[in-house]
């Protein structure tokens, strides 16, 4: 089936196309397996709804959140989803993917620690509950932009990135991955003191832990072999360990599977562009073991470059060779094999938006049959955080969901603030 618009007017419909995909999508109607609380880490969720790690685009130059990343924040903690996933926050200035991202520092501390309470505070006089808050650390590498101006860092040549590119590519010394890991233990350590509860080492999105999972093609101690490609990963891990204290937790948003035929994408047959799950379900475990993560936050794909794989889309910059249901049905079925063969490590899922006001359902199937333990929204927490409230009841009203326009991430792609142009136009625009 070709790639068409959503136009379901009811659960009946969704079901009938995906099953004329055999696109896994385990729907359900009762919503309530979303509203219970759970244990992670030493504290309770109150609910099995994550907000993902949206960027707004919005920091001041020093890194520090501005005006509408307090106002995005605020809004969060309103809707009352029970984890709060932080945006990704620099671990080194040259690594921000703009101008405005957010970067901790000794300097700013004061204002993450002040907006983390402002979260909590909202939060708990809104809901009667506070969200665990876990911050993302990132290296941009090959998409860094620190000036606004493409200044990429990348493990290793990859043509199918680079196809039509005139851009001043860095490929990173093994002393400079050394550097790079090294920092992600300034950053933890300042995460903790700032009221996060964990940090996530980012690892998705072709970002640079990420790619280097992929750096069949590099020479030395960071490329070849699975020891060497998940070398960074690890050492950055070691590094942020090293820094923090008590119950504060570590964990990864993490990409599976890239969507790039091998050598140039992981998670993939070499074969073909079938998902191959075996190193990245190895992979989370040796980080579960060595490291004691609570959860795994699951994502696929490459927003750069083949967005549909992981947030299928209506409108874009190309139409997909596949229907979105079949790309929603991926990630499920890839979050789902990942839960079962790790059944004590709590999984989160991603891509949920796309069935706009039925995302909820599919939130809901999948933590009812163990597929996943927490439903991660993204787009729709830009669109419509208030869903979350608006859940408790049995449905969600559809004038106010994601419509899966991809705007938001044009604004994000511009260095502009970036938030949902359709919902919320009053401050975003094109």
């Amino acid at each position: 089936m070709h790639h068409e618009t959503f136009h379901y007017g009811d659960l009946a419909d969704v079901r009938a196309t995906a099953e004329a995909l055999h696109a896994f999508l385990p729907l359900s109607e009762d919503l309530s397996p979303l509203y219970q609380p759970m244990s992670l880490a030493g504290h309770i969720v109150n609910n099995h709804i994550a907000f993902q790690p949206m960027e707004g685009t919005d920091g001041t130059e020093a890194g520090a959140p501005g005006p509408l990343t307090i106002r995005r924040y605020q809004r969060f903690a309103k809707a009352g989803p029970g984890l709060i996933w932080f945006e990704a926050v620099a671990t080194v200035p040259e690594g921000r993917a703009s101008a405005h991202q957010l970067y901790l520092t000794e300097d700013n501390l004061d204002d993450f620690r002040r907006l983390n309470d402002q979260i909590r505070e909202t939060c708990l006089k809104e809901n009667g509950y506070v969200p665990v808050i876990v911050m993302q650390a990132t290296n941009s590498g090959r998409y860094s932009k620190p000036t606004g101006v493409p200044a990429p860092l990348i493990a290793y040549r990859c043509p199918p990135l680079e196809e039509g590119l005139d851009l001043p590519w860095k490929v990173l010394t093994d002393d400079d991955l050394r550097c790079y890991e090294a920092a992600f233990e300034q950053t933890a350590r300042l995460s903790q003191k700032a009221g996060f509860d964990g940090m996530d080492v980012k690892c998705c999105h072709r970002y640079l832990a990420c790619e280097l999972l992929s750096a069949y093609t590099r020479p030395g101690a960071y490329g070849g072999s699975y020891e060497n490609r998940t070398r960074f990963l690890k050492n950055a891990y070691r590094a942020a360990q090293a820094a923090v204290t008590g119950d504060f937790f570590l964990t990864s948003r993490l990409n599976v599977y890239d969507g790039f035929a091998y050598p140039y994408g992981f998670g993939v047959h070499e074969g073909s562009m079938e998902p191959d799950l075996r190193e990245p379900i190895r992979l989370i475990r040796e980080l579960r073991d060595e490291f004691h993560i609570p959860l795994i936050n699951v994502t696929m794909g490459n927003p750069y470059k083949n967005p549909h794989v992981n947030r299928p889309y209506d409108k874009g910059n190309y139409v997909p060779d596949e229907h979105p249901l079949t790309g929603v049905g991926r990630m499920m079925a890839g979050v789902s094999e990942i839960q079962a063969a790790i059944p004590d490590l709590p999984v989160m899922g991603s891509a949920f938006s796309y069935l706009r006001q039925f995302s909820p359902n599919l939130a809901a199937g999948m933590v009812k049959d163990g597929h996943c333990a927490l439903a991660g929204f993204g787009r729709m927490a830009f669109a419509d955080p208030d869903f979350v409230q608006e859940g408790r009841s049995g449905a969600i009203s559809k004038k106010n969901v994601c419509i899966s326009c991809g705007n938001c991430a044009v604004l994000l792609r511009s260095g502009t603030p970036a938030g949902c142009v359709v919902r919320d136009r009053e401050v975003y625009k094109l």
